[in-house]
């Protein structure tokens, strides 16, 4: 007969009740352990009771699950991977823009689409659960992970990850065609000092509440089953040590049912790199003690712990809370069932089908922002008998696919990278896409990763004879990603050449950025005919941004970020804490190059008669806010519609203005549609001195328009009564 854990028709609660209590102290500690997979799988099975991996695909995740089941427990694997923007190393997987490029869309049901086909691909391989989304919250553009990120605004982060959550969970933690979600990196991870990857976050508790927390708490409502903490300390605490936001914020004032998990060898760095404990037993200690569940390749994890337990650092008891919450989650998805093997024939008829590169294809055309137009775009195809395409980025797949995809250094060399046949680069996109009797040519002209500046010549010699180039900029994979934050955000090795004779030619000059993040542009492309921001636009990014060159798409990407004139404005953001003396530097303006919620549109789009329905709102009222949108150009367009709201004097410094709002509509050329918005009386808070959120009574501004810019908003009046 089946032991009572064993038994489906029991609830959650009472199976795991009874296997706690058929369990050594070893294997508990064994389920707290996720190992890399790469390192092998069978000792750490067979002799650390080892409950979950990452980094193990296909074949080898149905040979460890069949190792784990013959465990005396039979307690089955959990089995994770970095999917970030795609089943990343899985070959010839759907692979779609990078976070930040992802974010230009302003689309969350666009990113709900971007997780169910992810989860619909990964599943067959053997994969339960990704790494993904990140909701940090950028600041620094220094920092090498700004590219990961869905930008600098906490609102458009929350909506956008609550979004993505959703479509990776599917209808259920028991949905076969579903994955486990991680948000990540709770929390601040992303406030460095100089933009260093992990320095030590000078953040307060005020701080956390005012910026960094809104995201993470949106995905607890989502539903995410997952937490991953983030490699920086706090006020001298390293987060995997803070039990205040593990354990007081995330489960007590949250309600987080799931797991908590920890980045890459966080329990080790508290004794190797962060010094806070002097061995591995106590690193383990203070580790589970503090609210970490699953401790994610500290390989020294297990003994530490079993050291810990015989000197008295550790308890049973302090196991059997963390080891519940895996036990749990595991209950709840049904792994005890049907521990979710690899289905390699289901697969191959499903990772990078038509139907999901389509859904790539849309998202790609939606992310890219056209930052500059001088009338060019869209080209004339009865104007153009010959296109130079010309940059180090024009054909490089492994650039415009980016960070966490084959290729990238998160694996090793030998395992590739994606076919190249799956990607469609900007030179191929144009030369798919370009008209009949339209020449296309095409020259590298130079390297990023050194100062390789032999191919400029015949970069120059092949624009010389085009009517117009294309030039395609940006970064390249050593230069971001974690460690890999920047000192500068200039365009690096021979680019800067290559631009300065090409801009002797007099030809017009359409640049296209692919690129991590935002980057210091020179003036000759600040002032160029057109600039594209394409960021990494991932296996389709050619095809999309070919579609807008010629007109087959109108653009409608606007920017999750903000772009700098020089990298001391840093930091950029839009959100700047009102009060200082003067508003700008000595030497140059403060504000940006392109600012957050900017991007532009083959049409024109006016604002008019923004309203509140009651000029005076009440504690539990939603103020309902409208604004008419007309399309006043010659083509049918996408805008994006966004609502700020200020509150014009606080008890505590504030910020100047914040996102709480915004649409993509649709407008036919010379259509207008009245817009309507209801801002939830929380909408109005801030955060006092006290560290609380609160509402407080006044006068506050509410703003609508097509971007963050001043002179791009309309404005109306509120009062919020005590």
């Amino acid at each position: 007969m089946s032991l009572p854990y064993q038994d489906s028709t029991k609830d959650v609660q009472t199976r795991t009740n009874d296997l706690l209590s058929r369990m050594t102290v070893e294997e508990k500690i064994g389920q707290l352990i996720m190992r890399d997979g790469r390192d092998g799988y069978d000792k750490a099975i067979a002799e650390q009771h080892a409950g979950s991996f990452l980094h193990i695909l296909g074949e080898d995740v149905n040979r460890a699950i069949d190792l784990a089941a013959k465990t005396r427990l039979g307690i089955p694997l959990l089995i994770a991977e970095d999917c970030i923007h795609g089943h990343s190393f899985w070959k010839g997987a759907t692979i779609f823009p990078t976070q930040l490029s992802m974010a230009s869309s302003w689309n969350p049901d666009l990113l709900f689409k971007v997780g169910q086909v992810t989860a619909r691909e990964v599943r067959p391989t053997g994969i339960q659960w990704t790494f993904s989304p990140v909701l940090c919250l950028t600041r620094d553009l220094r920092w090498g992970r700004v590219g990961e990120t869905f930008g600098e605004d906490p609102f458009l982060i929350g909506e956008l990850g609550a979004a993505m959550i959703r479509g990776y969970q599917g209808k259920g933690l028991n949905d076969d065609e579903a994955i486990l979600s991680t948000a990540k990196h709770y929390t601040a991870y992303s406030e460095t000092q100089g933009g260093r990857d992990a320095s030590e976050a000078d953040v307060s508790r005020r701080k956390l509440r005012s910026y960094f927390f809104h995201a993470f708490e949106k995905a607890v409502q989502a539903g995410a089953m997952t937490f991953m903490t983030g490699y920086q300390s706090m006020e001298g605490v390293p987060m995997t040590a803070n039990k205040w936001l593990l354990k007081d914020v995330l489960r007590g004032e949250w309600g987080f049912k799931g797991i908590l998990v920890t980045d890459w060898d966080n329990v080790g760095r508290l004794n190797w790199e962060q010094k806070i404990c002097a061995t591995l037993k106590d690193a383990a200690a203070l580790a589970v003690k503090s609210g970490n569940d699953l401790m994610m390749q500290t390989p020294g994890f297990f003994e530490g712990a079993v050291e810990a337990i015989k000197v008295g650092l550790l308890t049973e008891e302090d196991l059997n809370e963390p080891c519940r919450h895996v036990l749990e989650l595991k209950f709840k998805m049904g792994l005890f069932e049907n521990p979710r093997r690899a289905d390699l024939e289901l697969a191959k008829k499903v990772v990078g089908s038509a139907a999901h590169r389509e859904v790539n294809l849309e998202v790609a055309r939606q992310s890219v922002v056209l930052l500059r137009n001088e009338g060019i775009l869209p080209l004339e195809p009865g104007k153009i008998r010959k296109i130079a395409v010309v940059g180090p980025n024009a054909d490089n797949d492994l650039e415009q696919l980016g960070d966490w995809s084959l290729g990238s250094y998160q694996h090793k060399a030998e395992m590739g990278k994606h076919p190249r046949e799956c990607t469609v680069t900007m030179l191929d996109g144009i030369r798919n896409r370009a008209p009949k009797g339209c020449e296309v040519v095409y020259a590298p002209g130079c390297a990023i990763r050194n100062n390789e500046t032999d191919g400029i010549a015949e970069a120059v010699e092949k624009v010389k004879t085009a009517d117009v180039a294309v030039v395609v900029i940006g970064d390249q994979l050593t230069l971001v990603g974690e460690l890999n934050s920047t000192a500068t955000l200039e365009l690096q090795g021979g680019q800067l050449a290559l631009l300065e004779a090409l801009s002797k030619l007099g030809k017009p000059l359409i640049f296209v950025l692919i690129n991590s993040k935002p980057m210091v542009l020179p003036p000759l492309v600040q002032n160029a005919a057109a600039v594209l921001e394409a960021f990494n636009p991932g296996m389709q990014g050619g095809q999309a941004i070919a579609e807008i060159l010629f007109g087959d798409t109108n653009p409608s990407g606007k920017l999750a970020v903000s772009f700098p004139y020089h990298v001391g404005q840093q930091p950029i953001y839009y959100s700047q804490v009102r009060g200082q003396h003067g508003n700008k530097y000595a030497d140059m303006t403060q504000a940006p190059l392109f600012a957050f919620g900017y991007g532009l549109s083959y049409t024109q789009y006016a604002y008019a008669n923004l309203k509140v329905a009651s000029a005076e709102l009440k504690a539990g009222e939603s103020a309902t806010v409208t604004v008419d949108v007309t399309n006043t150009g010659s083509r049918d367009g996408d805008e994006i519609v966004q609502v700020y709201v200020e509150d014009e004097i606080t008890s505590a410094t504030w910020v100047q203005k914040e996102l709480k709002e915004f649409r993509r509509i649709h407008l036919k050329a010379g259509e207008t549609k009245t817009v309507s918005f209801e801002l939830p009386f929380e909408a109005f808070s801030m955060v006092n001195a006290a560290s609380e959120r609160v509402v407080e009574p006044g006068g506050f501004q509410v703003y609508a328009g097509g971007s963050s810019r001043p002179a791009d908003l309309l404005k109306v009046g509120l009062t919020v009564l005590a």
